[in-house]
């Protein structure tokens, strides 16, 4: 009767961390099959006719639709990881669109985000940083404060 107990106890707690394990394996084979379409719709675009790149440009929408899906099931279930919390800034709210160009100290290292995978954001690239601004997310180019993407309302 012991042995049985333990051995529930472990299945409980190993069982969170299998789910979180094919949770990452998905989002990171719906990234591969995004690649992949995106990689036919150009072969479609110099090889094929309109209705293969039509039928191409479904593909890529079908599989970002359904990773943006398998993120948001991944946020839902991980609702303790974008927590909000007390996050406050010596200065104010602004809402940034893409583009935009920020003022070093919008996004000095104190507003890093130190692991974005995390999170689930993609790596940034060269001279790119996720930034936090209250609830948003912000990839912002760190030489120049231009903002490259924006997340609103990203954590709760």
């Amino acid at each position: 009767m012991r042995k049985l107990i333990i051995l529930g106890l472990i299945a409980a707690t190993a069982a969170p961390g299998i789910a979180t394990a094919q949770s990452a394996s998905e989002l990171r084979h719906d990234r591969r099959e995004i690649r992949q379409d995106q990689r036919d719709l150009r072969q479609a675009q110099r090889h094929g006719d309109r209705h293969d790149v039509r039928d191409a440009r479904r593909d890529v929408r079908d599989s970002r639709q359904e990773y943006r899906e398998d993120w948001r099931d991944y946020r839902r279930t991980h609702r303790d990881v974008y927590r909000g919390g007390n996050w406050r800034a010596p200065f104010r709210y602004s809402r940034w669109n893409v583009g935009a160009q920020m003022r070093p100290a919008y996004y000095s290292s104190r507003y890093y985000i130190a692991d974005p995978y995390r999170y689930r954001l993609p790596r940034p690239g060269a001279n790119l940083r996720w930034v936090r601004h209250y609830n948003d997310v912000l990839l912002v180019n760190g030489r120049t404060g231009r903002v490259v993407q924006v997340h609103r309302g990203f954590f709760w």
